[in-house]
C-alpha cells in the first residue's frame, strides 16, 4: 500500500513571491506589487506583498506600473531602498495627522 501526503501551507504569507531586480542603479524591476501609493522625482512609496517600499533617489519615473502582473518598473539613479511594515506606515501616518492637525 503507498501513502501519498500533501502538505498545504495555509499561511500565504510564507507563500508570497516578491522580485526586485536593481540594473546598474539606473532600472528596478518589483514584482508582487499592490499599489503605488505616492511618487515624484525624488521617491517612489509602493505597498507591495511584503510591506512598503520606499525608493529614493534623483530624475525617479515610473516606467511601467501593471496592477494586472502586480509589477512596476522604475527608472532614474536609484539611490535607496527600504522596506517598512504595513502597520507602522499606517500608524506614524495617523499620528502625524493628528499632531499637525
Amino acid at each position: 500500500m503507498v501513502e501519498e501526503r500533501k502538505n498545504i501551507n495555509i499561511n500565504t504569507t510564507t507563500n508570497t513571491v516578491q522580485n526586485l531586480f536593481l540594473e546598474n542603479r539606473g532600472k528596478l524591476n518589483i514584482s508582487g506589487v499592490n499599489d503605488v501609493l505616492s511618487f515624484d522625482d525624488q521617491v517612489v512609496i509602493v505597498d507591495t506583498e511584503l510591506g512598503m517600499l520606499t525608493v529614493k533617489g534623483e530624475n525617479i519615473r515610473i516606467n511601467k506600473l501593471s496592477l494586472d502582473t502586480a509589477e512596476v518598473i522604475i527608472e532614474g539613479e536609484i539611490s535607496t531602498l527600504t522596506y517598512s511594515s504595513n502597520k507602522q506606515e499606517k500608524n506614524s501616518g495617523t499620528l502625524l495627522s493628528k499632531i499637525f492637525k
